[in-house]
């Protein structure tokens, strides 16, 4: 089973910001409330004898109301924590940077995505580079540095290896239902961590999402994330889910939109419609945290971890949402950028997870929750394999079985723990 977190926390986006600094003027970190924004930035303050600006703070939000400017004017770096309760202070740090554009002026963090914010306060575009801090990887949570993602992206072949998992189905249905939250993580499983979840929850929907759109059928919000997880994983059918919860496919729309904004769930685009004219372009709905998506469907680790049809196939969607989750943090580390996406065509062809490099180069994952990788869980990706040719350089089939191999040209099986444990 899972161990809790006994070593020195330090999370793997720390140092990437730190390097930013050197060449951006701003630095937003997106991400979660309750994610870990406010320590690593308290950690990064401290390391440049600075305090920090928290405008979850009554008080302090009071004053840099009054006085935007005398906040920003501060000696460099600034760090603001949760900008989005004061955007004022956006407009006077524009007007610091009109003055000195130097780099490493000011690092800011928010539970809310800076592009949904109103116009009149996104006044930083095109001035700040954003990075989000996900929930934390299995490899922050073990104490070790995963390079998956990275060795995806560069010799997918190189990731096949004799050493065998150790890791039984019920490890990771309790990692999956565990999830990367800080606070959740430091719990045990079972009722307490669940309450956790629904404090959460009822949190960032009575705070953040309250702040950025006022909800007329409020009511209606825990069901819609109810109906949400059953989808996690799944192309989003917003009309579907508004007929389910007995409201209009505009404002389902709306809402799922406010979802996204504050970090509970992210829509993964689809990728290659211009591969194959047929080509699906509605995204894939992956919550943010596997440990919430599981507590939506109210599921526990035993029945997760059970070889019954309904219990499969819940695992096999929370299972690729906890390994889209696990890739899409590695790459937000990497130092060479990939573009993420999900593929499907209307014949029945798809993967799970594409990568592609700045050069077009292309990896791509499918997940399956069986103990062995079939010949049919081959299929999308040989068909990308084909379509790409020189430009694929790799498609791995994550299992929940103990060897890894190699398959086919350019195709390999990996168990799943292979993410984080090399």
């Amino acid at each position: 089973m899972p161990q809790p977190i006994s070593h020195p926390l330090v999370r793997r986006l720390e140092p990437v910001v730190r390097d930013l600094l050197v060449e951006e003027p701003v630095v937003a970190v997106h991400g979660a409330r309750t994610v870990g924004k406010s320590t690593m930035v308290r950690a990064l303050a401290t390391s440049a004898g600075r305090s920090v600006v928290d405008l979850d703070d009554p008080e302090t939000r009071d004053a840099v109301d009054a006085s935007p400017a005398a906040f920003a004017a501060a000696e460099p770096p600034v760090f603001i924590d949760e900008y989005q309760h004061t955007p004022a202070i956006l407009d006077a740090i524009k007007a610091e940077l009109n003055r000195d554009l130097r780099p490493g002026r000011f690092v800011l963090t928010g539970s809310t995505r800076y592009s949904s914010l109103p116009a009149a306060a996104q006044s930083l575009t095109g001035r700040l580079h954003v990075v989000t801090l996900w929930p934390l990887s299995q490899g922050e949570i073990d104490g070790t540095k995963e390079r998956f993602a990275e060795g995806l992206l560069s010799d997918p072949a190189a990731l096949v290896t004799s050493a065998v998992s150790s890791t039984s189905r019920e490890e990771y249905a309790e990692r999956i239902l565990r999830g990367g939250f800080p606070l959740a993580v430091a719990r045990p499983g079972g009722a307490g961590r669940n309450r956790w979840f629904d404090d959460y929850l009822r949190l960032v929907l009575e705070r953040d999402v309250a702040e950025l759109s006022s909800i007329r059928q409020r009511e209606k919000m825990p069901r819609l994330l109810t109906r949400l997880g059953s989808q996690t994983a799944q192309v989003l059918n917003v009309s579907r889910v508004a007929a389910d919860v007995g409201i209009e496919g505009s404002t389902a729309e709306h809402y799922v939109r406010l979802l996204e904004a504050a970090f509970v769930l992210h829509r993964l685009p689809a990728w290659g419609t211009t591969l194959r004219a047929r080509a699906s372009s509605k995204p894939k709905v992956h919550f943010v945290d596997s440990g919430v998506a599981g507590r939506m469907l109210r599921i526990t680790a035993s029945r997760l971890a059970a070889a019954e049809p309904q219990a499969m196939t819940e695992l096999g969607h929370l299972l690729e949402t906890f390994c889209v989750g696990e890739v899409l943090k590695q790459v937000g580390w990497m130092e060479t950028p990939a573009q993420a996406g999900h593929w499907r065509t209307h014949d029945g062809d798809e993967v799970d997870l594409v990568l592609e490099r700045d050069d077009g180069a292309i990896a791509a994952i499918e997940v399956k929750a069986g103990e062995r990788a079939r010949e049919a869980d081959f299929r999308g990706l040989r068909k990308l394999r084909e379509a790409l040719g020189a430009r694929f350089l790799g498609g791995v089939v994550l299992h929940l079985g103990r060897h890894a191999y190699s398959h086919d040209d350019r195709l390999h099986a990996l168990p799943v723990d292979r993410l984080w444990r090399g």
